[in-house]
């Protein structure tokens, strides 16, 4: 596929709406129900057997995703704030449920993520410190940004769990 370009048109969801999506355990779309193919501006052959990184926007810390990865590996759900890129350009915020499906072995099978309309609470704080991030991340690397995010949840004395359930209510 080509390298999507960012552009500054925002898509947003309306508080109905949720995106489900299907990933097997490395991360390729299984599954999405219409609401994602329609907001990523794919059709459902393009995105189907497609690494989920494929909307993940420029913008995006990687801090976060390692945070995610580390939780689905540890069999743990995670919710987290995420700017996606769609095929056009245009990006969306989105809050995001992310589950691990086990088998009977209790192996992981897929990864199940059901995405909502972010609080105006929620982005009046998360792209300032995504990019506070991100910024740190080009400086520093991933390290730099995971103790500056460690050192913000430090000093509101909070969890990372806490911390995004504050700003969604």
């Amino acid at each position: 596929m080509n390298k999507i370009v960012p552009r500054n048109n925002e898509i947003t969801l309306s508080e109905d709406e949720f995106i489900v999506s299907k990933t097997d355990t490395k991360g390729k779309i299984l599954y999405g129900n219409k609401i994602f193919i329609k907001i990523s501006g794919y059709e459902e052959k393009e995105l189907l057997g497609q690494p989920h990184s494929i909307l993940r926007h420029p913008d995006m810390p990687k801090v976060i995703f390692k945070l995610l990865w580390e939780r689905l590996q540890a069999k743990k759900e995670i919710f987290a704030y995420v700017k996606n890129l769609s095929k056009d350009g245009s990006y969306y915020w989105v809050l995001a449920n992310v589950t691990v499906t086990l088998g009977e072995n209790g192996n992981v099978i897929d990864y199940h993520s059901v995405r909502r309309k972010p609080s105006a609470k929620a982005m009046a704080v998360i792209p300032e410190l995504y990019a506070q991030l991100l910024q740190e991340e080009k400086r520093s690397g991933m390290a730099g940004s995971e103790q500056m995010l460690d050192a913000l949840l430090h000093e509101k004395r909070t969890g990372y769990d806490d911390f995004i359930f504050h700003l969604q209510h």
